[in-house]
C-alpha cells in the first residue's frame, strides 16, 4: 500500500530547494515561462506554452490530485528566491507500490545548476522513506537527450523503449522507461546522490 494522503499538503525542503503542493494561485508565478520559453515543452505530452495551455496544464494538474491520480509540486529555488518549475507523482500502482515520477521542467536559468538533483533526491527519499513504493518509474520521449541523461545521472536504470505508446501533439511518440528499486536506493543510489547535492 503506498501511504500518500492526496488532502494533506506536503512540502519538500532541503534548504536548497523546496517543493510544496502547486495550486492555480501559483499561475502568476509560472505565466514568465510559459509566455518566454515556450520550447520547455518541446517534447511534452501536454504543453504549458502560453497563457491557455498553461491554464489548462495547471487545471489538470489539480483536478488529478483531486482524483488522487497525480499530486503535482511547485519548484521554488531558495537559492535565488524565485520559482523554478513544476514536477509531480502520477500513475500510482497501489497493488503493485509502484509510482512514476515526471511532468518535470524547469526555466531554462536553473538547468544544469544542480537545482533536479536537489528535486530528485527529495521525492525519491519521499517516495521509498514516507511513502514506502518498491519502485519509481520515468519515462521520456525517446529522442529526448538532455532528459533522459538527467535521469541517468541521478541513478536511473534504463529498461527500453514503448514504440508509438502515446498520442503527442506532434503525432505519436516513442517513450524511453527507466526506474529506480527501493533496494538500488538504499543500496547505493540515496548515497551517491547526496553526494551530488
Amino acid at each position: 500500500m503506498i501511504l500518500l494522503d492526496f488532502n494533506k499538503n506536503y512540502i519538500l525542503d532541503n534548504g536548497f530547494v523546496q517543493l510544496r503542493p502547486l495550486t492555480m494561485d501559483d499561475f502568476e508565478h509560472l505565466l514568465p515561462f510559459s509566455m518566454k520559453e515556450p520550447e520547455l515543452w518541446k517534447y511534452s505530452l501536454t504543453p504549458a506554452d502560453g497563457e491557455e495551455n498553461l491554464r489548462k496544464y495547471m487545471q489538470t494538474a489539480i483536478q488529478a490530485r483531486i482524483e488522487k491520480k497525480a499530486y503535482p509540486f511547485i519548484v521554488y529555488d531558495k537559492r535565488f528566491n524565485t520559482y523554478a518549475g513544476c514536477t509531480r507523482f502520477y500513475d500510482f500502482q497501489q497493488l503493485h507500490q509502484a509510482v512514476s515520477l515526471g511532468y518535470t521542467w524547469y526555466g531554462k536559468e536553473f538547468q544544469g545548476t544542480g537545482l533536479n538533483k536537489n528535486c530528485k533526491f527529495l521525492l525519491l527519499q519521499f517516495a521509498f522513506e514516507h511513502m514506502k513504493v518498491q519502485r519509481v518509474e520515468f519515462r521520456a520521449d525517446h529522442t529526448n537527450k538532455r532528459s533522459i541523461a538527467a535521469m541517468k545521472s541521478i541513478g536511473c536504470k534504463e529498461e527500453g523503449v514503448l514504440r508509438s505508446n502515446c498520442a503527442s501533439p506532434t503525432g505519436r511518440r516513442d517513450s524511453i522507461v527507466l526506474s529506480i528499486l527501493k533496494y538500488e536506493w538504499f543500496s547505493g543510489i540515496k548515497k551517491e546522490l547526496a553526494k551530488k547535492l
